[in-house]
């Protein structure tokens, strides 16, 4: 924990009330600025699996702890954690009660607005480690802007002005940070990470398609070599892992909301073997398909 700062905890106090007004009861609430939510939770959740789009997630009260391929980020109201690219990943909630609630707000964002911010910061952007979540301490001028764009929600009409501005200043309080190269990089046009950002995006779109990788690299302008580096510096995890939690993932849901069986649920992501798949599902879920969805039911 940092160290106490009166300007922080007024504004985490001020953040608390104001997420409590708005996010009265548990629930996730879309907000009327575009990109932000709210969730308010009086339980610890079981761990969810999840792919995050690119967004900013600051907690009021409470903690949660997130898991990206081997790498784990516990945050709470002194820490935000920032995904940069769409990550699957799992998510728990693991501090929160009646008396004192689990409050956050996620703030959804687009590349090109870091792109705009780095290129007026005019500053040179190096490489840093692998992995696409980070985590950094919280600041007071970062929980201020955050603060001055809930308050928009008590005057709606002054959203489509403000909120892009304010929007733009909590990512630039964000690059600001002791962790700011590590967003930044995302944002250098041409750039391996940059380009990855694309084959992301095709694999969230063609999951259930076989994947080649020569020929994403060659799409891409690189060798499938370095493909594989900068994949892993950017998510973690090569783009075969990638897509096959996608897979399992999208096949828990298909599981869970619909009275399709196993084996459609794996040939609909792109599993061509019912039996590789339900070894591979177990092994991400702890639990065969059919006592998985059983047991999830259950709750």
């Amino acid at each position: 924990m940092l160290l106490f700062d009166p300007d922080i905890e007024m504004r985490l106090h001020e953040l608390t009330c104001t997420i409590l007004r708005h996010a009265p009861e548990d629930g996730v609430y879309e907000t009327a600025i575009p990109g932000l939510r709210l969730r308010h939770t009086t339980q610890i959740t079981q761990p969810v699996h999840s792919v995050a789009s690119p967004s900013l997630y600051i907690i009021a009260q409470g903690s949660k702890t997130v898991t990206l391929a081997d790498q784990t980020f516990r945050y709470d109201p002194f820490h935000y954690l920032v995904n940069p690219v769409h990550l699957p990943v799992v998510g728990r909630i693991d501090h929160a009660s009646i008396d004192k609630p689990y409050l956050s707000l996620q703030l959804d964002f687009g590349i090109d607005t870091i792109l705009e911010l780095v290129k007026q910061k005019q500053e040179r952007v190096m490489m840093k480690r692998d992995g696409g979540l980070f985590m950094d301490n919280i600041t007071s001028d970062l929980l201020d802007a955050t603060c001055r764009l809930l308050r928009l929600l008590d005057h709606p009409t002054d959203i489509d002005i403000l909120a892009p501005l304010i929007i733009q200043e909590i990512l630039y309080r964000v690059l600001q940070g002791e962790q700011g190269a590590i967003f930044a990089q995302y944002a250098v046009t041409g750039s391996y990470i940059h380009r990855i950002l694309g084959i992301v995006d095709y694999i969230n779109e063609h999951y259930d398609q076989p994947l080649n990788i020569a020929q994403l690299a060659q799409d891409a302008h690189m060798s499938s070599a370095t493909l594989h580096k900068y994949f892993k510096q950017a998510t973690a995890m090569s783009p075969i892992q990638y897509q096959k939690i996608l897979r399992l993932q999208t096949a828990r849901r298909l599981l869970l909301i619909s009275k399709i069986d196993a084996a459609e649920a794996g040939f609909q992501v792109g599993y061509e073997s019912p039996s590789q798949f339900s070894r591979e599902y177990a092994r991400m879920f702890g639990l065969p398909p059919k006592s998985d969805i059983k047991q999830q039911s259950e709750f």
